[in-house]
């Protein structure tokens, strides 16, 4: 419990100077967006925080505004058509997630945590729930994200989660914190559209 007030600390300090830092590439970025394709700059979508309360998350856009609402990416029968051009490097590259400092800031998420399931996705809330993924804030990266990401089928991605919450300390947010960049440069188990027959199953269905 004594941890856990500091990572809340620690998340404030950190998510508060990543936005005084990065405020000139956040402008470049949502320039750029804007630039490419009609539509809002950010991207909001419901998902589940801590205690499976809701709240919206904040993304740069990367999709275009006649995309499917409410729909994993990888269900999308031709997601290739809906994602921008400047999208696909956004997705590539993690700066989509950006705009979570602001999440982070306002005490929705933690920079580490099992990533925030959608509000409609059952399975993965349910599984959490037996590991008591579901009970912490839901993260920017985490321990799934840095051993699968997309790959991971939602019994390993919930397994893994509840890892995390039993491992829950300073040296392990800073294991997930320093892994997220290695799997970000290797662009590692980052999977768009329904590219693994997993996908379309209950057990196999993937978190965007």
């Amino acid at each position: 419990m004594n941890y856990l007030f500091w990572k809340r600390v620690i998340d404030i300090v950190l998510s508060g100077f990543g936005l005084l830092c990065l405020w000139p590439v956040l402008l470049i970025i949502a320039t750029v967006i804007k630039v490419d394709s009609r539509g809002p700059v950010l991207f909001k979508q419901k998902r589940i925080g801590q205690n499976k309360s809701e709240f919206m998350i904040l993304k740069f856009r990367t999709m275009r505004t006649d995309t499917p609402k409410e729909m994993p990416t990888h269900l999308l029968q031709n997601p290739d058509y809906f994602i921008t051009k400047v999208g696909r490097f956004l997705r590539k590259s993690s700066l989509d997630e950006l705009p979570q400092l602001i999440n982070i800031f306002k005490g929705d998420m933690s920079v580490v945590g099992p990533r925030p399931a959608l509000w409609n996705q059952t399975d993965l809330i349910l599984e959490r729930d037996k590991y008591g993924a579901n009970d912490i804030r839901p993260g920017l990266t985490g321990w799934a994200q840095i051993n699968g990401r997309d790959e991971l089928a939602i019994d390993v991605k919930a397994k893994l989660d509840g890892v995390y919450v039993d491992r829950i300390s300073l040296g392990m947010d800073l294991k997930c914190f320093f892994g997220t960049f290695t799997s970000v440069l290797k662009a590692k188990g980052v999977v768009e559209g329904g590219t693994n027959k997993q996908v379309a199953t209950g057990s196999g269905r993937r978190e965007v």
